[in-house]
């Protein structure tokens, strides 16, 4: 990986759209830091701290602590990965969209927009109930009209303007721009995570007591990173022959190729679904300030994550099979929605495409069914395993870390994807230097 952006920055294509990159992500770091006017910024400090459960500890990692700092980015770029969630969702259920999204480019460029225009909407809508909202118990110094309103404004412009950006670097830089920001997000909180558990579990103990507590947390994140990255990166490769044809006096197809399916086929969108699934109920009745007892009050404590695995409590990590039983859902559904056998056997049968020993048609596509859905149980137990381990060692040991699975397969997923973008756009500059000599 070093070498990789070592030799990149020979090349000045690449070195630009490096730099550019980077100074983007300077920008963001910066914006994280501005308050927005009229905020009393420690006050979602102090709300945080009161919390008893950890609904918001995902929020607070994907915007980088912009959200507890209470920053012009404080709703960061989640409004923007929730719209992309609804359009993509949409596009099953509403005809007109699914047409769009077969369309090429040009269908693309018209769904972003859609996604825009939905991202600036929710936007303002969060920006307009935390003003409202949290502006009533303390959030706004001086809470009238005037302040509720320009709070909105400067949120929503804030997620608005990061929105523009992750579409620049995508541009002008290198990678998909959304991602890169998210990215920098959580890795931004990542060092004073491990900072805190090495407080926690290192400083103040004995010598011996102090290195096997040292060795075993890197153990375990160096772990988890090796998980995750064998997880992305392995798949099952199909061989298609193509049939010989012959067009006039050429010679078509007689071709091998291949359609890889990789193990985690839905990716991370699995987690965040089951997660946000689980953590609904838990922010609605923070937002809504219950803090009451009785039957509510312990369906909040089996859907919270932060009372799974505790063995005072053990009773509560029912949630988490509940937890884990969506996550397999998700990585089903997700995968249904994304990957069609039927229609690739079809495109198949007309290309005179076959799988060597399975018939064309209705045989192919029962065939990719079966084999993806072996597939998908085998990373939907990995996913498991990578979502579930967090949680595990925050009940038992009480070591509380923001970047936990979801976080982790983001991190590891855009870098390794970043990576193999640097080295085609290596790859494509070396063959036009080798066309031009």
């Amino acid at each position: 990986m070093l070498e990789t952006v070592k030799n990149a920055f020979k090349v000045k294509e690449v070195r630009e759209r490096l730099l550019f990159t980077f100074a983007m992500l300077v920008i963001i770091r910066f914006g994280s830091e501005l308050p927005v006017p009229g905020v009393d910024r420690n006050y979602f400090s102090n709300w945080f701290a009161a919390q008893t459960s950890d609904a918001f500890s995902l929020v607070d990692a994907f915007t980088g602590g912009s959200f507890l700092n209470m920053s012009i980015l404080a709703l960061n770029i989640t409004p923007y990965i929730t719209s992309s969630i609804i359009i993509q969702l949409l596009t099953i259920a509403i005809p007109k969209l699914e047409e769009l999204q077969k369309e090429g480019e040009d269908g693309r460029k018209v769904l972003s927009s859609i996604t825009r225009y939905v991202t600036v909407a929710l936007a303002l809508i969060e920006s307009g109930a935390m003003a409202i909202g949290f502006g009533r118990s303390g959030l706004l110094e001086n809470y009238n009209a005037i302040n509720v309103i320009l709070c909105m404004a400067v949120l929503t412009a804030g997620s608005a303007f990061l929105m523009w950006i992750g579409e620049r670097i995508t541009d002008r830089g290198v990678g998909n721009g959304i991602s890169i920001v998210l990215t920098i997000n959580i890795i931004s909180r990542m060092p004073q995570d491990i900072v805190s558990l090495f407080r926690q579990f290192v400083i103040g103990k004995s010598i011996a007591v102090g290195i096997v507590a040292a060795v075993i947390i890197i153990a375990i994140i160096v772990g988890m990173v090796v998980l995750v990255i064998l997880l992305n990166s392995a798949e099952r490769s199909i061989p298609v022959q193509y049939a010989r044809k012959i067009q006039g006096r050429r010679q078509i197809g007689g071709t091998t190729t291949r359609i890889p399916l990789k193990v985690n086929t839905a990716g991370v969108m699995p987690i965040i679904f089951a997660s946000s699934l689980m953590e609904f109920p838990v922010i609605i009745s923070t937002l809504a300030g219950y803090h009451g007892t009785g039957v509510w009050s312990e369906v909040l404590k089996y859907l919270s994550s932060s009372h799974w695995c505790n063995p005072a409590q053990i009773k509560y990590s029912i949630g988490l099979l509940v937890y884990i039983a969506l996550l397999i859902f998700f990585a089903y559904f997700y995968t249904s929605i994304t990957f069609n056998p039927t229609e690739i056997a079809d495109n198949m049968k007309k290309q005179g495409g076959f799988i060597p020993g399975i018939r064309p048609g209705k045989p192919t596509a029962e065939y990719l069914t079966n084999l993806l859905n072996y597939i998908i149980f085998i990373g939907a137990v990995g996913l498991t395993i990578v979502g579930v381990l967090p949680f595990f060692f925050r009940g038992v040991f009480g070591a509380s870390v923001s970047f936990g699975g979801t976080s982790l397969i983001i991190v590891v997923s855009v870098v390794l994807e970043t990576i193999k973008q640097v080295e085609s756009m290596m790859l494509v500059r070396n063959y036009k230097g080798f066309l031009n000599d």
